[in-house]
């Protein structure tokens, strides 16, 4: 057993992006500025993107998104329950109602069979989560968005860089809301980002600033004038120039990163693959995952132990976990205010109950991910029912 806890998942900075903070703290720039727009562009052509906004996190584009579509009061928008309650909190805020769906068994991404039979005249959008990485069935998706004239605003908070089809999430819906919060697969501390269309993503541009014509940079710079208008109740969530610097670097690593993700859970899946315990996660034939999170789920028929009982066994062997999600369904606000009863997503309610996240980082050495394996496979044997 390792000696110390292996926490679940720390950021990975160095002095890159500890340097180009430095840069920016000694300019005359800190707040949305001279790196946050060539961060926007960089994203942008990362990701194959029209063209992309900058914003405080990945809660504050979905809802500058839900905005800038119209999106509002008396409108209904398809999510699923399984994800973080921020999803499901940006429709609420436009007063429009989440309409919640099952996920499908394999992915825990939403199931577009589901969808279909959920939507009604006052549905405007789809809003599907890539979830742990691995992209929707985004043909599927798009396709009933088509046919119903509705937007599809993906919630990718997990899904940076993932591909669907040979296309990079970011480019496929409506508008994409990325998330660089400290745990994810790059990060500006906190921080987000959504891409679509360039005339759209100008009109969020407005919706993420107080509906104000011209932003601090462009007043207050030697090119910019005092003069504004507000043409929007908009709302404050732009970038600072300091977590834009930690973008642009952590930007250009995030290729290192996914290569050492990619390792890690190899090794995981040749690891739980045979153990009749545990199922591994899936990644279908035609995605490629940014494997954000490494989900186990338990068989628990096969184990004399509860989930619970499973993440105290690895506290104690000093590996960090977590679970991702509780379903949005059986937390007190949604489930008074809809009426759900915790059946009512079969799927997303069954699957919750046995699923673990593990530790998957880059900064994770050889002997952190043998710790990992060592300690599940031990608890797995040890509570093994046969």
């Amino acid at each position: 057993m390792r000696e110390s806890f292996l926490p679940f998942s720390p950021p990975y900075l160095g002095d890159e992006e500890i340097n180009e903070v430095i840069d920016t703290l000694r300019s005359d720039w800190i707040t949305t500025g001279p790196k946050a727009k060539p961060f926007e562009q960089e994203f942008a052509e990362f990701t194959g993107a029209p063209a992309a906004l900058a914003v405080s996190s990945a809660t504050d584009a979905m809802q500058v998104g839900l905005a800038t579509l119209g999106i509002g009061p008396g409108d209904e928008v398809i999510t699923t329950p399984m994800t973080f309650c921020s999803t499901v909190h940006v429709i609420e805020h436009q007063g429009a109602r989440p309409v919640l769906v099952d996920v499908e068994p394999d992915t825990l991404t939403i199931d577009p069979e589901q969808v279909k039979r959920a939507i009604t005249p006052r549905t405007k959008a789809i809003l599907p989560v890539h979830l742990y990485g691995h992209p929707c069935a985004m043909s599927e998706l798009l396709d009933l968005a088509q046919r119903h004239h509705l937007h599809v605003v993906e919630d990718a908070a997990h899904a940076l860089p993932a591909n669907y089809r040979g296309q990079m999430v970011g480019t496929l819906g409506t508008l994409t809301a990325f998330s660089f919060y400290a745990t994810k697969n790059m990060t500006t501390a906190e921080g987000g980002m959504l891409t679509g269309d360039a005339a759209l993503i100008e009109q969020a541009r407005l919706w993420s600033l107080h509906g104000m014509s011209h932003d601090a940079y462009k007043r207050y710079s030697a090119e910019g004038s005092w003069y504004y208008e507000v043409v929007l109740p908009g709302f404050k969530c732009n970038m600072t120039d300091i977590q834009a610097a930690l973008g642009l670097q952590q930007l250009r690593k995030l290729a290192g990163f996914q290569r050492r993700r990619r390792e890690i859970v190899a090794r995981y899946q040749a690891a739980f693959s045979s153990l009749t315990e545990l199922q591994p996660p899936t990644e279908r034939s035609d995605v490629e995952s940014a494997w954000q999170l490494y989900i186990l789920r338990l068989n628990l028929d096969r184990l004399k132990i509860e989930r619970a009982r499973f993440i105290e066994e690895l506290k104690a062997r000093n590996i960090g976990t977590s679970v991702h999600f509780i379903p949005i369904h059986v937390h007190p606000y949604y489930r008074d205010k809809y009426g759900y009863q915790p059946t009512d997503f079969p799927v997303a309610y069954g699957e919750y109950q046995r699923i673990v996240s593990l530790p998957l980082y880059p900064r994770m050495s050889d002997q952190d991910v043998a710790d990992v394996i060592e300690a599940v496979q031990d608890v797995a044997e040890k509570y093994h029912k046969g």
